[in-house]
């Protein structure tokens, strides 16, 4: 897979947590305004092993009764290590009245918990995916400005580098190294291209390269990699 097809990815699961987190919001809020509330107790606490992990966490088992005295059990959906609640810990319990058994525990975790967590989860890949494809964008763009209002220069081809900065399953990308010396100033920039993901050492034939650099700030370039062949994937 490669970097385009992941930031496209991480941007899409990214909102759907998002829009998760928005439906689970406006669940519990409607549940909120919906219910009674009663008390309940912890009566014992139900264990569950973390995925791919040897650790467990543990949810309470709370009992409660309603307005009719009628009692009923529900697990929490919430689970934690250490547990939040200890066996024999009296709780506020909020109920369906025309329906007691949608019931939850009346503390912030437990009804706010899930929505919490998918809007994380969904800031943690909306940040990455589309972080990724703003600084594609925005590096697009610096490129396009130098080519046309930079100063043109012709670097020496160095040599071909793996970016060992980034890796994406398993694999580094390649760059392009050009070096060029400043006539005015008597120094010598080193610039490099985008990052490649194919080995582009068989396809450089000239032995200079075409980079557009900031007039102001030498430092500043875009190395032309448009003589590079085109990759279909």
């Amino acid at each position: 897979m490669n970097i385009k097809k992941i930031q496209i990815l991480f941007s899409i699961i990214g909102v759907c947590f998002l829009i998760g987190s928005a439906f689970s919001s406006i669940s519990t809020f409607n549940f909120i305004k919906s219910t009674v509330i009663g008390s309940g107790e912890v009566i014992g606490l139900t264990e569950s092993r973390t995925s791919n992990s040897s650790s467990y966490t543990y949810a309470p088992i709370v009992y409660f009764s309603d307005s009719n005295d009628i009692g009923y059990e529900f697990t929490s959906s919430i689970s934690s290590n250490p547990p939040s609640y200890q066996v024999g810990e009296f709780v506020e319990v909020m109920y369906l009245e025309s329906n007691p058994n949608e019931a939850k525990i009346n503390g912030f975790f437990s009804l706010w918990g899930l929505a919490l967590i998918l809007a994380f989860l969904g800031m943690v890949f909306s940040s990455i995916g589309f972080g990724m494809l703003l600084f594609d964008i925005l590096k697009n763009r610096k490129g396009n400005y130098l080519v046309e209002n930079g100063l043109k220069v012709e670097a020496k081809f160095s040599s071909v580098e793996l970016n060992y900065s980034l890796q994406v399953n398993g694999r580094n990308p390649y760059r392009i190294v050009a070096e060029w010396l400043d006539p005015e100033s008597n120094t010598i920039y080193m610039y490099k291209s985008k990052n490649l993901w194919f080995d582009p050492t068989d396809y450089i034939r000239n032995e200079y390269i075409s980079v557009y650099v900031d007039k102001a700030k030498p430092k500043k370039h875009y190395l032309d990699i448009s003589f590079l062949p085109t990759v279909v994937e």
